[in-house]
């Protein structure tokens, strides 16, 4: 007895010695800016400054802690074992949510305090923007994920008004006239055109347009290079922002849409791309997919713009999960029941608790599930069917403590006070306009979402019979089983729980290398499974395979309804898409024929890191306009873009590499 005790004693000393040597060594990685996948985990934040290095240091210190004191033992040990990842798990002990659809029009016409002074409501398009900046920014340090605006346009198009009124009164005041009868005037819209030929007030409203449509561009300009510039969370990142917009069919929400998209299409600085925010382009019949609609043209245009600049990305309104029965085209507040997502592809819209919308609603927290590492427990079994049920076993054991894991930290997360969110729980959550400083926010949460995510579908699938879905129809409809089937699960969950539980496609950033690394030291390099260093993304077709786009959408497109915590569907453009925006039209059109919710375009932008310069060329190694050699690829990681390739970690680096285009039927 007394020899196992001190055997016990040396192991536990041992296991201790081992733990701070390598906590030592992640620590001196952090302080020496080493490349490495801990100080690349985020592509968004630069850990080689003070403040990202504090970061680092604080994250890695906090998850510790939360191994040791936050989670059960059992969910620690799936997390051990590489079955589960908690997402943000650094950010656990501050009861922090993950994202939220911002109600900007509260922040605009209530105002806001949001540091040592109060800000007075919008009155002009300008302020209005800058509002929008700060209720993000701000916001961005009450939470751990990314801020998004759900109705841009419908939230600016009130301040364009007022813009175009306070311009007819410049004018009252040099010609000493009364206006005020054309203030309200219906408008059809707002467009610059020359003065000359025009007369009384004809030349006078056409005047006050032309100022009035340069101060939104500029406006708009503003707020673009503010959320590409201005840092916060701890100063190391800009904030991972997105706006939606597309359906306002007003004369100034047209305005405010055609100029976003015409200073997105114009670029930051010295003309390049802007990676922030996200811009998402709502697409519904009606109002702007079908050449009758009133905002086809801005369609259009915004396919223009995606063709040169990545962005906006689609989500479709008309896909069968994306509706609402309340949706009116002729109600000024239908923005309240379209489906909105965040540029990642983090999706709410089904509410048990309360009304069926995106806005001031978000995340709470997700953790994904190593599905391959399921499938590769049973790869010993030679009876197919035999090993193909244990799988399902297998997943369903990581879907309870998945399940489990969310809920502990779901009731850890609702004794956070009010007074810890100050913007974030006082103007934005649905229902914290009720709660008191000293008030927990228990009452409000459970409006947000728990996401259930998985990786490597994929490599699953070839574990399981041999193939994958983009290359056997019998690994395609076991594809669809085990979602369905975690569709399924989850559904249980919220009624056993009592929460809004969700299947999410994970978009797998840091988590990307993270499964493949463990589990190619453990089970070596299996062909399809563990040969390459990295996990495909969620339910994706392996990037490298070679697949049409349309065939790429009837594959992928039956995933989107089963996974409405968020997904996305990507086309990978060969050549030089700046002119030909007619193929980025068809990407959406492939979209709506297979009832997916949420797409995006992918092509080859080389930049110049020294002046800025961009083309559409990838063979580029100097750069025409300064003859710098510093090239480097503007690429999408998951959802966002990222201006340098240099913090991408190694696994969505090799993943990079191996990417291959899809062909897009003409």
């Amino acid at each position: 007895m007394i020899e196992n005790l001190q055997t016990s004693d040396e192991q536990l000393l041992e296991k201790l010695i081992n733990e701070k040597k390598e906590q030592k060594c992640v620590f001196e990685s952090i302080i020496n800016i080493e490349s490495n996948d801990i100080t690349k985990e985020n592509a968004n934040m630069n850990a080689d400054t003070p403040a990202g290095m504090m970061m680092k240091f604080a994250s890695e210190a906090s998850k510790k802690f939360v191994d040791e004191n936050l989670i059960s033992k059992d969910v620690l040990e799936y997390v051990n074992n590489n079955k589960l990842h908690i997402h943000d798990k650094d950010y656990y002990p501050t009861k922090s949510l993950t994202c939220v659809q911002h109600p900007l029009d509260k922040v605009l016409t209530e105002g806001v305090i949001a540091g040592h002074a109060s800000i007075r409501p919008a009155k002009h398009i300008e302020t209005a923007t800058i509002l929008a900046c700060i209720s993000m920014e701000t916001t961005q340090n009450e939470q751990h994920g990314g801020q998004s605006i759900p109705a841009f346009d419908f939230y600016m198009a009130p301040y364009v008004r007022n813009t175009y009124i306070e311009e007819l009164k410049k004018i009252e005041r040099l010609n000493n006239e009364d206006y005020s009868e054309y203030y309200n005037e219906e408008l059809k819209d707002y467009l610059k055109k020359s003065l000359d030929g025009l007369t009384g007030i004809d030349r006078i409203k056409q005047a006050a347009m032309n100022e009035t449509v340069r101060r939104v561009h500029q406006s708009m300009e503003s707020f673009v290079h503010n959320m590409n510039n201005i840092h916060s969370r701890g100063g190391n990142q800009v904030v991972f922002s997105s706006i939606n917009y597309g359906t306002d069919t007003s004369a100034e929400g047209r305005c405010v849409i055609r100029e976003i998209l015409n200073t997105t299409y114009e670029g930051v600085g010295n003309g390049e791309t802007a990676i922030f925010p996200i811009q998402i382009f709502k697409i519904k019949t009606g109002v702007n997919y079908k050449p009758e609609d009133s905002n086809y043209d801005l369609y259009e245009l915004s396919c223009k713009v995606t063709a040169r600049r990545f962005f906006p990305n689609f989500i479709n309104l008309d896909a069968s999960f994306n509706q609402h029965e309340l949706w009116k085209a002729d109600d000024p507040k239908r923005y309240m029941y379209e489906t909105v997502t965040m540029g990642c592809r983090t999706r709410l819209f089904e509410n048990r608790f309360g009304p069926k919308t995106s806005i001031g609603r978000g995340n709470l927290s997700f953790t994904t599930i190593n599905i391959v590492r399921c499938a590769l427990e049973c790869m010993n079994i030679n009876d197919k069917n035999e090993r193909i049920d244990t799988f399902f076993k297998k997943l369903d054991d990581c879907l309870v403590i998945a399940a489990k894991q969310l809920d502990e930290r779901f009731q850890f997360q609702k004794t956070a006070l009010a007074k810890q969110f100050p913007l974030l729980m006082s103007k934005l959550w649905i229902g914290s306009e009720n709660l008191k400083s000293d008030d927990t926010i228990e009452s409000v949460i459970n409006q947000g979402t728990l996401g259930i995510g998985f990786i490597g579908l994929a490599e699953c699938l070839v574990a399981l019979i041999g193939k994958h879905h983009g290359e056997s129809e019998e690994a395609q409809q076991l594809g669809l089983k085990i979602v369905t089937y975690m569709r399924d699960k989850v559904n249980e969950f919220s009624e056993k729980y009592q929460h809004n539980y969700s299947v999410l496609a994970t978009p797998a950033e840091g988590l990307s290398g993270k499964f493949t690394k463990v589990d190619q030291k453990e089970y070596g390099k299996i062909p399809g499974v563990t040969d390459r260093d990295y996990y495909t993304n969620s339910n994706h077709v392996p990037v490298y395979f070679k697949i049409s786009a349309k065939k790429k959408a009837e594959i992928e497109g039956p995933y989107h309804n089963l996974t409405r915590g968020g997904h996305i569907f990507y086309v990978e453009i060969d050549g030089d898409a700046t002119h030909n925006p007619k193929v980025v039209m068809k990407v959406v059109d492939l979209m709506h024929k297979y009832d997916m919710g949420y797409g995006s375009i992918n092509h080859n932008r080389s930049r110049c890191m020294d002046c800025g310069y961009e083309n559409a060329d990838k063979n580029m190694v100097v750069c025409p306009k300064c003859g710098s050699h510093n090239i480097d690829t503007l690429q999408r990681i998951t959802g966002y873009l990222v201006g340098t390739t240099s913090r991408w970690n190694h696994g969505k680096l090799s993943e990079l590499h191996d990417r291959t285009t899809h062909s897009v039927e003409k």
